[in-house]
């Protein structure tokens, strides 16, 4: 069925976790369809990132370096990949269902007139992939007909590629026509924080509506949060409420993660929130209802008043690492 290409994100210079799940899902595809996986760097000034990229085992790197591809613009980025797909004759295109991927997709499978396969967490030798729906409840097998096809990966289904086998890398001319490119970046706010990125973290520690409002993450749940050297996340119920922001929200709605140990602190368990976290390694619940659904997918729970519970925790890890 042909080659592959990895469409790779990057910032400040570095590759996030996402774009390493997707070189793994790129090359377990083309070892599936017989074909060969390649990736895309697209940037400005991006030399190091395509040299870095190829020795993940990639054939080729194709590097599609330009000024107008500095910051990401769905417009630039959408005609750029277009036509590398169509010169390079490329089946498949992989991409992490991140924020951008989720974005890009569409635009792209549009933009080729291509089928599209969303957030997919297998794929199959005969080109048929696996696909959750209703939020992971049911898993639907499809099979994208005629080429080129865009997946987007479930950025918990597959583990990060380590390095191998060096590729080359190729510097391509990007195809782009000024006259039909209608966005123009105008800043970047990004948010600091000296916790790890809560879709990197090995540990996520995430808060419910049972914290009750947002001075309680800051003294109850950050102390642990701490402790743990986490991440912090929270439910959607709680960034609705206004305790957190937007951008710790874990859930179908929000971000889809799988650290090595999850505590989930005031949480029912809703499905939605569910279908962000249940493929975590470990996953620990306190909540004082002990019908709460969370408790039906917690490796261990804890029946408890958080307000009592996590203080006594983040003491018992201090003592720990004492």
């Amino acid at each position: 069925m042909g080659d592959v290409l990895v469409l790779t994100e990057h910032h400040e210079g570095k590759f996030p976790k996402s774009t390493l799940i997707a070189f793994a899902a790129g090359k377990d595809a083309a070892a599936k369809y017989g074909g060969s996986c390649h990736a895309a760097v697209l940037g400005s000034g991006v030399d190091a990132l395509a040299t870095e990229a190829a020795s993940y085992g990639m054939t080729t790197v194709f590097q599609l370096d330009d000024p107008r591809l500095a910051q990401y613009l769905a417009d630039a980025y959408t005609a750029a990949i277009a036509g590398l797909v169509k010169a390079k004759g490329i089946d498949t295109v992989v991409l992490t269902a991140t924020a951008l991927g989720k974005d890009l997709a569409p635009r792209l499978a549009a933009r080729l007139n291509a089928p599209l396969a969303p957030d997919i967490s297998e794929i199959f030798p005969d080109g048929t992939i696996k696909r959750a729906m209703y939020a992971g409840n049911v898993f639907a097998t499809v099979k994208l007909e005629g080429t080129p096809r865009v997946i987007s990966v479930r950025s918990t289904a597959f583990e990060a590629a380590t390095k191998g086998a060096a590729g080359t890398v190729e510097k391509v001319a990007p195809a782009l026509d000024d006259g039909q490119l209608r966005m123009k970046f105008d800043s970047f706010d990004a948010i600091k924080s000296d916790r790890p990125a809560l879709t990197e973290a090995r540990i996520v520690v995430s808060g419910g509506r049972g914290l009750k409002n947002g001075e309680n993450f800051k003294v109850v749940l950050e102390p642990l949060v701490d402790e743990l050297g986490a991440a912090m996340g929270a439910s959607r119920a709680a960034v609705d409420a206004g305790f957190v922001p937007n951008d710790l929200q874990v859930g179908q709605t929000g971000k889809v993660i799988a650290p090595e140990l999850y505590v989930a602190v005031g949480l029912s368990g809703a499905i939605q929130h569910l279908a962000g976290m249940k493929d975590s390694k470990v996953i620990v619940a306190i909540n004082k209802d002990e019908e709460a659904p969370i408790f039906q997918v917690a490796d261990y729970g804890l029946v408890a008043d958080l307000f009592k519970a996590v203080p006594e925790m983040k003491e018992a890890v201090s003592k720990l690492k004492a």
